[in-house]
């Protein structure tokens, strides 16, 4: 047995829409691949939040939560996660405890503390620049919104007090593993496009973790791009949606999905490919044994307990297949 076998897989799906395709069929694909992870045995499955991307159909990420919770049996759902700047907390202990009411048992509440918009987007949300800066005091009042009602408390969130639905803390910096580790809440690393403090965030994390009512020992998810394929050619050259991707992102450009392509030799400039290498420095891209090799190394460097992927292929077919991979190596390992 390896530590492989003992880490939990997890889906974080942005929901792209395709070049050629629509808004709601990238919604119908979402929960066709959720559905599918959780035959695989998946254990959770979380949407994002973004908001004014053409390419990002997760802008509704309560809605979209109960969509697939609601055409699924097992898995658990969430947001991977909630921008709370964006929302007051009430707001958010009311819809995650709707769904918590209408899935029990099978809900998460995972929060990040960027707006994940620029500044026009953030006047549209009727929201603040300096918003976020009162990020732990919101935390505690969703702790405090989603706990048990208490003698004289006045703001009740109905649906939501007394759901306990679980609180994740995420984070690319290090501000989110000291709050964590501060709350004794689990806590997921957005190492999926921003590796780059991976390890000292996980260090912070764990050196400072106070045990709370909600864990006794901390819990640690990493984000992972994944890009698995019957050979390692086939990966490389699927990935190169995810590079264009990441490319366009960075150029202003459209974000919507396009097909693969042979080489991005003659796409970007060396400062881009750069860039594009740092956003995807933890991916796995390859066949069977070099996924297996590469998620091995990662569990073991990280000490993670549950890995989190996305993959953003453009067919359907070719993420499903990458979770088939996943899932047979974890079996075997």
């Amino acid at each position: 047995m390896t530590r492989l076998q003992d880490t939990a897989f997890s889906m974080l799906d942005l929901i792209p829409v395709r070049d050629t395709g629509s808004e709601a069929e990238a919604l119908a694909d979402s929960l066709a691949l959720a559905r599918h992870v959780e035959a695989l045995g998946f254990h959770r499955y979380w949407l994002a939040e973004h908001h004014n991307m053409d390419g990002v159909a997760s802008s509704a990420t309560a809605v979209l939560a109960g969509y697939i919770a609601g055409g699924t049996s097992r898995i658990r759902v969430g947001s991977g996660g909630v921008m709370l700047p964006n929302h007051a907390p009430l707001v958010v202990a009311e819809q995650f405890g709707t769904l918590a009411t209408l899935y029990p048992g099978r809900i998460d509440l995972g929060l990040g503390r960027a707006p994940g918009a620029d500044r026009t987007t953030l006047r549209a949300l009727r929201r603040s620049p300096l918003d976020g800066e009162d990020f732990p005091e919101e935390v505690g009042e969703l702790q405090r919104l989603l706990g048990p009602v208490q003698p004289g408390q006045r703001l009740v969130a109905v649906p939501g007090a007394n759901t306990q639905v679980p609180i994740w803390l995420l984070g690319s910096s290090l501000f989110s593993a000291q709050l964590a580790a501060q709350r004794g809440l689990p806590y997921s690393f957005a190492s999926h496009f921003a590796p780059r403090l991976l390890h000292q965030a996980l260090r912070v994390y764990r050196d400072n973790f106070q045990p709370s009512d909600v864990l006794d020992k901390p819990y640690a998810m990493v984000g992972v791009p994944l890009y698995a394929a019957p050979t390692d050619e086939e990966a490389e050259f699927l990935a190169t949606t995810a590079y264009q991707r990441a490319l366009a992102l960075l150029r202003g450009h459209s974000l919507k999905l396009v097909p693969p392509v042979p080489s991005m030799a003659s796409r970007w400039l060396p400062h881009e490919q750069e860039a594009v290498g740092n956003m995807y420095g933890l991916a796995v891209v390859g066949g069977p044994e070099r996924v297996r090799q590469r998620l091995e190394m990662i569990v073991e460097q990280t000490g993670a307990d549950e890995l989190i992927f996305t993959c953003d292929m453009y067919e359907l077919a070719h993420r499903q297949r990458a979770c088939d991979i996943v899932a047979a190596l974890r079996e075997a390992a």
